[in-house]
C-alpha cells in the first residue's frame, strides 16, 4: 500500500497539481495587488476619491470615523469596500484564467490520425482481379 501511494504521489498529475495550486495563490497574490493598489485607486478617484477597502457599516448602530477605528472599539461591520476588491480581483483572475485555457487549449497539438497503410501495387492488382471474377 506505501509503494502504491508512493507511485501516487510521484506520478506527473499529482505534481503538476501541486505545482498548479502554487502558481495559483502566487498569481492571486499578484492580482489582488493589482486591484488595491493600481485599478481601484483610479476608480476611487473618478468616484470622488473614495477608497474602496475603508467603506464599511457599522451594525452597532454607532457613528465611526474609519474603519480601523470601528475595528478597535470591535464594532461589527459590513466591510463592503474589501468585498467589492474582492470581486473585482475573482473577475480579473476568472478571465485570466479563462485566456490561459483558452490559450494552452489552442496550442494542444492534435495528435495526427493514423492513416491505414497503403495497399501494395500488387495487392491492389489482386483486389481487381478477385472483383472482376466476381462479377463474372
Amino acid at each position: 500500500m506505501i509503494k502504491e501511494f508512493k507511485e501516487f504521489l510521484i506520478k506527473g498529475n499529482v505534481m503538476d497539481m501541486a505545482v498548479g495550486f502554487i502558481f495559483g495563490a502566487a498569481f492571486s497574490t499578484v492580482v489582488k495587488s493589482l486591484v488595491n493598489n493600481i485599478v481601484m485607486p483610479p476608480i476611487g478617484m473618478l468616484m470622488g476619491k473614495v477608497d474602496f477597502s475603508t467603506l464599511f457599516v457599522a451594525l452597532d448602530g454607532k457613528t465611526y470615523a474609519t474603519l480601523k477605528a470601528a475595528e478597535e472599539a470591535s464594532a461589527p461591520v459590513i466591510k463592503y469596500g474589501i468585498f467589492i476588491n474582492d470581486i473585482i480581483s475573482f473577475v480579473i483572475l476568472g478571465f485570466v484564467i479563462f485566456v490561459m485555457v483558452k490559450t494552452v487549449n489552442r496550442l494542444k497539438r492534435e495528435e495526427p490520425k493514423e492513416e491505414a497503410p497503403k495497399k501494395s501495387d500488387e495487392v491492389v492488382l489482386l483486389e481487381e482481379i478477385r472483383d472482376a471474377l466476381k462479377s463474372n
